[in-house]
């Protein structure tokens, strides 16, 4: 894929110094990390390189500190969880840059891990200064990305050195660039993509990207109301963006020309009131009344996009179907996944999901370990399914 790996470093690194890229910008509730998921994506990368005697350099940006250093935003508190997930004691540099900073780093142990201080805490980080760059490439080596949730960012951590140090992907970044080649870059075909949310015009790139690479596209969410509405459909006060009509139609018609199909639902669950367990039926598109609103994918509908995939060999999956954080209008996407699963297993379809949403629904049908790859980078993973190009991502291929 042209970039370099960990595979390619020597099997001895004493004594050399390597800056590594993560993603430490986990949820807390005071002091507790709530979900360490990505402290659990980085271990991999931090072990193999601590394991073969590199003094291993964490950085990292936690939160929006705007370029001030605060006790709010501090790296440090993060440390003791990440030691309990690695299993091995973690330190703790107050800073990222200076002269100091470098020659602490020279002192500490082969085989070591430390967490540098939050990067966005100076304003050369997130403006990628040349000059911040340069400091910060002091303090290392050889350079690491393993944050690919950030890399859609071009910023001093994330693309910046690359340009000025050795640079290679780590062990989550490799597994995510594999997965994502293998979903849209020389996928399999039939490909088949399922798209969901509430707006189209937050993914208005999205389709169009996919449109032009996908044979089969699943729209569900809301989304699927403004693409019906479109059609001339009444969705009685469901969520939806009238005034996006012409473009739905222009996306509709790019597919057309493109070969792809678009799969809209044909029957829907509707409800009056948006809360979990409220009255609902199963009604045909065409018969949805003026005051009620489209909240799930009908069982039709489920069975026939079933079907779809069971003739595709690859899936690329972002969105929910309806409101799936509310019961029972979970179903459809609970159903999908679990078909898209079970073909998983059995090895007839790689399947690949993306996006904070999606992550959060193939958790609550239970079935994320099945998938073939789950990414959990939200705006990275959105942006290359815009078919744009990561800067953190094309600074190690180069």
């Amino acid at each position: 894929m042209g970039f370099r790996t960990l595979d390619d470093l020597g099997e001895d690194l004493s004594g050399q110094r390597a800056l590594v890229r993560v993603d430490l910008n986990v949820p807390m509730d005071g002091a507790a990390v709530t979900d360490a998921t990505r402290l659990e994506a980085a271990v991999p990368t931090i072990a193999s390189l601590a394991d073969r005697g590199a003094k291993v350099l964490l950085l990292a940006h936690f939160g929006r500190p705007k370029g001030q250093a605060s006790a709010e935003y501090s790296l440090k508190q993060v440390v003791h969880a990440l030691s309990e997930v690695l299993g091995r004691p973690v330190g703790f540099l107050q800073d990222c840059i200076g002269d100091d900073m470098a020659a602490m780093t020279r002192r500490l142990g082969n085989g070591t891990v430390t967490v540098l201080e939050n990067t966005r805490f100076h304003p050369g980080e997130e403006a990628n200064d040349p000059g911040f760059v340069a400091e910060m490439a002091k303090l290392g080596d050889f350079y690491v990305n393993d944050a690919f949730s950030a890399a859609h960012r071009a910023h001093a951590s994330t693309e910046g050195l690359a340009h000025v140090l050795p640079a290679y992907a780590g062990r989550s970044m490799e597994a995510e660039l594999k997965a994502l080649e293998a979903a849209l870059g020389s996928p399999q075909r039939p490909v088949a993509a399922v798209v969901g949310g509430a707006k189209v015009s937050s993914k208005l790139d999205v389709l169009t990207n996919l449109v032009g690479k996908v044979d089969h596209l699943i729209i569900g969410g809301g989304m699927a109301n403004t693409f019906l509405a479109a059609k001339g459909i009444a969705v009685g006060k469901s969520l939806c963006e009238h005034d996006l009509a012409e473009t739905a139609r222009g996306i509709l018609a790019r597919a057309e020309a493109s070969g792809c199909t678009v799969h809209l639902p044909w029957d829907v669950v509707v409800a009056k009131e948006f809360k979990a367990h409220a009255q609902d039926r199963v009604a045909n598109v065409n018969d949805v009344a003026a005051d009620e609103m489209i909240l799930d994918l009908g069982p039709h509908a489920v069975e026939a996009l079933g079907d779809v995939l069971k003739t595709c060999a690859t899936c690329v999956w972002n969105g929910p179907l309806g409101a799936f954080e509310l019961a029972p209008f979970d179903r459809a996407t609970v159903a999908l996944a679990e078909t898209a699963a079970a073909l998983t297993d059995g090895g007839t379809l790689v399947s690949v999901a993306g996006g904070g949403d999606t992550v959060a629904a193939l958790n609550h049908a239970g079935v994320a370990e099945r998938f073939t790859f789950v990414s959990t980078a939200g705006g990275a993973f959105l942006e290359w399914m815009e078919g744009k190009p990561l800067p953190g991502v094309e600074a190690l291929k180069n």
